[in-house]
């Protein structure tokens, strides 16, 4: 569509392979041809004109031979061809033959059949000449009259763009609707009429509410979402109105449409702060998140519901409501699971507390119950977390609940196990009274736990909480019980060499007959010895970590050894005990040692392992006063500060969150009057119904409401040059993964450009959805080409192209203009969350952030090498001994990259210690470059 065309309502999509026929072929076919000849011609009369042609010479032939019959195809195209043709003269003045086709529509009208008319009726509302119009308002009246629903809801919206449109032709629309809708039975029409009202004359639609506010809860449910419309909007502009709706509103809520429901929740929110309506729209929230299957759905009401929490007289009633909340959590979708659980947290007090953690009990257990879904371990661990925080807010829930979750620390899924010891280790450290509590049950669960990381965790905590000799004695039988037969080595060997034994089971294998050379039958057996092998399942565990390979456990244990060795020392007075134990735990370590120096293993102890296993045997053999200090009292206090600090953080944050909330007016701040300020200008309160149109339009960025020239502006690039015949400019609009680009194309030409067709291509992780389609230009015109580009991943892009096209009447080849490249900036889309140390550990993991570059040289020496890096960098001042620590050497490994790679490419490098192969072997390594895209690098 160009700037000069008219409005057009129906947009058909035309292949352009096919040469357009001429316009005598067409009025030759719309003369004489049959009824599918003229069909066809029309159709091709429809596309011709929508692509700009001017074809006054077949309106004529059309008015004589096509607007007389009455094939029901006919009739919809000509709707369509009448729509779009040009009704009026160059000076504005009504075409004569304009008159026939008037007198077309009013036999329409008065058709028996009901789809013509109610089509027509339609056709109608598209008008914009008062002319066509004015002769046909006796016909359009009397279809408020006719038998058939279809007909008269069409003849009301008609009424109604007519009187919104051209008032003096129909100045009774009001009245004339509001004795429809008195009379009227059918639902659909009913609400046309009354939505009429609500924009025409509102006070008429009061009057009708007033007469019927007691059975509205008996209407269908789209004139009841009409009804709480007009409500809300009285209500927003005379709130003394409030008190003669709010009891139709609260019967709303009781519809059977979840649509209506939803709507009268809202708007009772919005009408009352009362604590009884609140209570009524935030249990009609609860009710529709439980009854409703649709995920999206849910998610939505949840919101509403968050909003409430937000204010702080609501959060009260709320918190009555949290039992029934938690019903919510029945859903099996793991991202509503989720935001109940938030809602639920935020909402729990002293009085809700206990009931909240049965429930969190129960569904926990429940989790172990029900067949393994794939969300199921992740909804465990959201149920860890919040049990967690309830019992850190509310110290005394915490001895009903570690019982519970500390049976998950031999769970598979580590990450919920890993929540549950961060649990237990804060809770062991704050409640003194469950320290006794917590021992028991870890070493009930010790032998069972599976994963080396949670096994690391539960070993520092018996070491550093263990302060009875009876709990110590346990511990060491728990160690030497997940060790196995000491020493490990001299047992593994015995196992390896041990397989065949006189205690062996001997087999028969299946006998066999068998042909000889001469023919002859044979037959074969074979004897085969087994014994029946240990699975490496079978192992205990800590031994199968060290046989793997994970030393870090021995470490680990080497420490917990030593700080229960010490303080077993310290509770018991006999010389002989004190040694026996010191003894055994210094021969723990010395058998780890073996085996980590032998080739048991599957991968050697680390030097860091080995240093501080010895050290822990220096400390057991000395037991100095000092040493004892800082096992037993340095490491809690470490603890201590740290969860000092996080506890700090925690009640900062909620400082900050209750700031938020608490609106504070300052002596200097200007008062806000509704009447006299602009929409969503100083706080004052926003039209619902606004609002949620312009969220499903997409148009929710309230920031750009200030200025929205500026910021449009600011997302303009211009694409070709002035002085190009084609000149073309770009606004890239960003909604989420979704990129609009509105390019703007204006032919800066004295030619008509055909076929001009914009050709765009992207760079990086970015798809084009849809190919433009071609266009013809007329001189000096523009058209508007809208182009969508989909964001595959969290990277930069760059979308580039051209643009080409024909210029009429010349035989060159096609004309084509080179644009510039939009640069697609990853912030654009990108929005700003939070998330644990935990998770960000496990995303950094899982995403792949560097990419290697694989460096040649054939220098021997890394000195050397650094050198050459230095000297090629500029960076002579600098010795290798430098450079190959700290600072220096980053600098040295950023230079030298740069110079390769350029400087957009890199954000960080560093480099790793080459690998010596001999003597005059060249230096291989690797330099790790982070680079802002891996396009950059490929490049």
């Amino acid at each position: 569509m160009t700037a000069a065309e008219n409005v057009c309502y129906t947009l058909i999509n035309v292949p352009m392979d096919s040469e357009p026929p001429s316009e005598i072929s067409l009025k030759n076919d719309l003369e004489k041809g049959d009824v599918k000849s003229k069909t066809e011609a029309l159709k091709k009369v429809i596309v011709m004109i929508l692509n700009g042609e001017k074809l006054p010479g077949l309106l004529m032939t059309i008015i004589r031979f096509v607007l007389p019959l009455q094939d029901h195809t006919i009739k919809k195209l000509l709707l369509v061809f009448w729509e779009i043709v040009p009704k009026t003269t160059p000076d504005g003045r009504l075409l004569h033959e304009m008159i026939l086709v008037c007198d077309a529509y009013r036999k329409d009208l008065q058709h028996p059949n009901e789809f013509i008319r109610g089509s027509t009726l339609r056709f109608l509302c598209k008008l914009k000449e008062a002319e066509l119009l004015e002769p046909l308002m006796p016909a359009i009246r009397a279809c408020l009259e006719h038998r058939h629903s279809y007909v008269r809801r069409n003849a009301v919206l008609a009424i109604y763009t007519i009187y919104r449109n051209f008032e003096h032709l129909i100045p009774d629309a009001p009245e004339l609707i509001h004795d429809f809708l008195v009379n009227e039975k059918d639902a659909s029409c009913k609400r046309n009429a009354f939505m009429m009202l609500i924009h025409a004359d509102q006070d008429r639609a009061l009057d009708y509410l007033s007469t019927c506010i007691d059975q509205v809860q008996t209407f269908g449910d789209i004139l009841q979402l009409v009804i709480v419309e007009l409500i809300y909007k009285v209500c927003h502009a005379n709130p003394s109105e409030r008190a003669r709706f709010i009891r139709c509103i609260y019967n709303l809520l009781q519809s059977s449409s979840p649509a209506v429901k939803y709507e009268a929740a809202g708007t009772l929110v919005t009408l009352s702060s009362a604590p009884t309506a609140i209570k009524a729209a935030a249990q009609c929230y609860i009710d529709l998140i439980i009854k409703e299957s649709d995920n999206n759905v849910k998610l939505i009401v949840l919101d509403r519901l968050i909003e409430l929490k937000e204010h702080p007289a609501h959060e009260r009633v709320l918190q009555d409501l949290v039992m029934d909340i938690l019903r919510v959590l029945s859903t099996p979708d793991l991202e509503v699971r989720k935001k109940t659980l938030q809602l639920a947290l935020d909402l729990v007090s002293s009085r809700n507390v206990e009931e909240l953690v049965i429930v969190l009990k129960k569904e926990v257990i429940k989790t172990n119950n029900v067949s393994e879904h794939e969300d199921t371990d992740k909804y465990r661990q959201l149920l860890v977390r919040t049990l967690h925080s309830c019992s850190v807010r509310f110290p005394d829930m915490a001895a009903n609940v570690i019982p519970v979750l500390m049976e998950f620390l031999s769970d598979n899924n580590e990450a919920a196990a890993a929540d549950v010891l961060e649990f237990v280790r804060e809770a062991i450290q704050r409640f003194d009274n469950l320290r006794m509590l917590i021992v028991e049950k870890m070493l009930e669960v010790f032998h069972a736990i599976k994963s080396v990381k949670i096994y690391r965790g539960a070993l520092w905590i018996l070491g550093e909480y263990c302060s009875t000799k009876e709990d110590i004695q346990s511990v060491m039988t728990e160690v030497r019980r997940s060790l196995g037969e000491i020493p490990i080595v001299e047992s593994e060997i015995k196992k390896e060499a041990g397989e065949l034994k006189p205690e062996e089971e001997m087999t028969v294998g299946p006998v066999q007959k068998l042909v000889t050379e001469m023919g002859t039958y044979a037959t074969q057996s074979a004897l085969s010895s087994s014994r029946p092998s240990k699975k490496e399942d079978e192992r205990p565990p800590l031994r199968g970590f060290l046989l793997d390979g994970d030393f870090f456990v021995a470490a680990s244990l080497a420490t917990t050894l030593t700080k229960i060795a010490l303080r077993y020392v310290a509770l018991v007075q006999e010389k002989k005990k004190q040694n026996s134990f010191v003894a055994e735990a210094m021969l723990l370590m010395a058998t780890i040692l073996h085996l980590g120096k032998s080739s048991l293993p599957k991968k050697p102890i680390t030097d860091d392992d080995v240093d501080r296993i010895s050290l822990c045997l220096k400390v057991l053999s000395e037991c100095s006063p000092l040493m004892n200090d800082i096992f037993n009292k340095e490491c809690r206090q470490s603890l201590s500060h740290m969860l000092s600090a996080k506890l700090e953080e925690e009640k900062l944050s909620q400082k900050k969150e209750s700031e938020k909330r608490n609106v504070t007016v300052q002596p200097d701040d200007p008062i806000s009057f509704m009447q006299l300020t602009a929409k969503n200008e100083m706080n004052c309160k926003e039209d619902q119904f606004q609002l949620s149109l312009l969220a499903a339009m997409g148009n929710t960025q309230r920031k750009e409401a200030a200025d929205p020239l500026a910021s449009k502006l600011n997302k303009v690039t211009q694409l070709t040059g002035f002085s190009d015949p084609v000149y073309a400019e770009a606004y890239v609009h960003v909604n989420q993964y979704d990129i609009v680009l509105d390019v703007l194309v204006v032919n800066q030409t004295s030619d008509t450009l055909q076929n001009c067709t914009l050709e765009l291509a992207t760079l990086g992780d970015l798809k084009l959805v849809e190919k433009p389609s071609p266009l013809t230009l007329a001189p000096h015109d523009f058209a508007n080409i809208k182009a969508n580009v989909k964001v595959a991943s969290t990277e930069n892009g760059i979308i580039f192209g051209n643009i080409v096209y024909d210029v009429s009447g010349a035989a060159s080849d096609r004309n084509c203009v080179v644009l510039s490249d939009i640069h697609i900036d990853i912030m654009d889309y990108i929005q700003p969350a939070t998330c644990t140390d935990a998770e960000f550990r496990q995303m950094w993991a899982e995403f792949e952030w560097e990419n290697k570059v694989t460096v040649n040289t054939n220098i021997v020496d890394l000195n050397d090498y650094l050198q050459h890096i230095l000297k090629s960098t500029n960076m002579k001042c600098l010795t290798p001994e430098k450079a190959l620590s700290g600072y220096c050497g980053f600098m040295a490994a950023n230079l030298y990259a740069r110079s390769i790679f350029g400087e957009d490419a890199l954000a960080n490098v560093s480099i790793e210690k080459p690998i010596q192969q001999g003597p005059e072997a060249p230096v291989t390594g690797h330099i790790r470059i982070r680079a802002k895209s891996q396009a950059a690098v490929r490049s």
